[in-house]
């Protein structure tokens, strides 16, 4: 997951991620739903991302409090990929019911894929209008919980049953993990003379978490971090882990 404050990375940052895309993009061409699941960092949100960048009838909804709030995004990226797609000219005055009669009328123009972020524990409401939208496989919805825990995605588990239709995410293994941080390093100018032995340890001090990677690597941009032209491994680790707790 994005620290706040850090950019989203997109497709560039998943090539370490090509199988788990391959899973997502095959679902969406046989449209089939998806739940996506794993530690926080292990990178959901640009997988997500990067199969949205893939399918020119995806609706990506990053974050949602209410399931108006899921109503009136949907509607706003559904005008956006056709402009024929309106909704009445005071949507502020709508009923939640109204606009879901909207957003579904739209649903049945176009084969739209709902690809939702964010989901931890969500509301019976949520939840609730998550499954009409689905209608019954009509419109497959691949979504990312935000938990590691299966249950608290509750009556969400209908959209995969099977273990076909789950993708864990796990850190990466230890050579991923260095190639990944050192792409990163470059993109983002990071140099020192001891870069190789840093990379190394970031690896290990993560253990292959891709947030947690990209966290430790803008730390080690910072002044604090830096003798010379090398950085102070000691203190990045120590404030590294004291940020963690």
């Amino acid at each position: 997951m994005n620290r706040p404050g850090e950019p989203t990375l997109g497709y560039r940052s998943c090539v370490e991620r090509e199988e788990e895309l391959g899973r997502l993009q095959s679902q969406a061409r046989n449209r089939k739903s998806m739940l996506v699941f794993g530690p926080q960092g292990a990178g959901k949100t640009r997988l997500l991302q990067a199969l949205v960048q893939g399918q020119q009838l995806a609706l990506y909804v990053e974050k949602m409090r209410s399931p108006r709030d899921l109503l009136l995004a949907l509607l706003h990226k559904m005008h956006a990929k056709d402009e024929t797609i309106k909704a009445p000219g005071s949507i502020a005055a709508l009923s939640s019911t109204s606009l879901k009669g909207i957003v579904n009328r739209a649903l049945d123009t176009q084969p739209f894929l709902l690809v939702l972020d964010h989901l931890e524990a969500p509301s019976r409401a949520t939840t609730g209008m998550i499954k009409d939208l689905h209608y019954y496989g009509r419109t497959p919805v691949i979504f990312a919980s935000r938990s590691p825990h299966m249950e608290d995605i509750g009556a969400l588990h209908s959209f995969c049953a099977s273990k076909s239709e789950r993708l864990e995410l796990k850190n990466l293994p230890s050579q991923i993990a260095l190639e990944f941080a050192q792409r990163e390093a470059d993109r983002i100018g990071l140099r020192a003379s001891n870069l190789v032995s840093i990379l190394s340890s970031l690896v290990e001090w993560s253990g292959g978490n891709p947030g947690d990677l990209l966290h430790i690597l803008r730390m080690a941009q910072l002044p604090q971090y830096r003798v010379g032209d090398q950085i102070k491994s000691h203190i990045l680790y120590v404030d590294y882990r004291m940020g963690r707790r």
